[in-house]
C-alpha cells in the first residue's frame, strides 16, 4: 500500500511542477487590461501548485513547515476573492458603457 501512495505523490508532485510552468508561463503571456482577472486566478494555480509539491515533500519527509500549510492557502483565498472582485466590476463598467436608447 506504500508503494501506491509513493507512486501517486510523484504523480502529483510531477502534475504540480507542469501546472506552475503553464502557470508561469501564461502569466508572462497575456496582459490584456480585460483579462486583468485571469492574473489572479493564475497566480492562485501558481500557489496551489507550491502548495502540493509541499505537500508532496511533507509525505516524503523531506521539508515540512506548519505555517505554510496556512499562509499559503490563505494568499490562494485571497487571489480567487481579487478575481472575483475585479471580474465584478469590469461587468458594473461594461454594463455602465452600453446604454440603451
Amino acid at each position: 500500500m506504500e508503494f501506491i501512495a509513493g507512486v501517486l505523490n510523484i504523480a502529483v508532485f510531477f502534475l504540480a511542477v507542469v501546472a506552475g510552468i503553464l502557470a508561469i508561463s501564461m502569466l508572462r503571456h497575456h496582459r490584456h487590461p480585460s483579462l486583468k482577472t485571469w492574473s489572479f486566478l493564475i497566480i492562485a494555480l501558481a500557489l496551489f501548485s507550491i502548495e502540493e509539491i509541499l505537500g508532496v515533500l511533507k509525505n516524503f519527509k523531506i521539508y515540512y513547515h506548519p505555517y505554510l500549510t496556512h499562509i499559503i492557502p490563505t494568499f490562494i483565498l485571497i487571489m480567487i476573492i481579487f478575481a472575483i472582485f475585479f471580474k465584478i466590476s469590469n461587468m458594473n463598467n461594461e454594463k455602465e458603457k452600453v446604454k440603451p436608447c
